[in-house]
């Protein structure tokens, strides 16, 4: 079962994550962490790993939407978007499916947040593949 939306991107990593990021901002995401995993597997563990970056991605208006019907949905925010050193070379570009993420919390009033989000996001990721 699917838990991610994926596209593979042609160009160089920097370039793709900062692309990634203009594309969320197009529909009102902010980033409000950046995880560098590659950064950090080799200062914590002296481990290489191959480019690897986690955006924490949040829409104000949507996540306090969701959060007024479900409190402790904080536990599953921000929505994290993946843009990864894949092992053909390209760039992958993987957002995280609010659709399944949601559907955790069985509340069908949050549904149509869900989809919201996920439409943003087939958005964002065809924006950042179609550059």
């Amino acid at each position: 079962m699917p838990y991610t939306l994926d596209r593979r991107v042609d160009g160089e990593f920097d370039d793709v994550v900062a692309r990634t990021e203009a594309a969320l901002a197009d529909e009102n995401f902010g980033v409000l962490c950046d995880i560098d995993v590659q950064g950090t597997m080799r200062e914590k563990l002296d481990a290489e790993f191959r480019d690897y970056r986690i955006l924490g991605a949040c829409n104000p208006p949507l996540a306090h939407e969701a959060l007024a019907e479900e409190l402790r949905l904080g536990a599953l925010l921000p929505c994290n978007v993946v843009v990864y050193e894949r092992d053909d070379g390209a760039v992958g570009v993987s957002a995280v499916d609010p659709e399944k993420l949601l559907s955790v919390v069985d509340s069908p009033d949050l549904d149509p947040v869900a989809a919201d989000v996920r439409e943003r996001f087939e958005r964002v990721l065809d924006a950042v593949a179609d550059a």
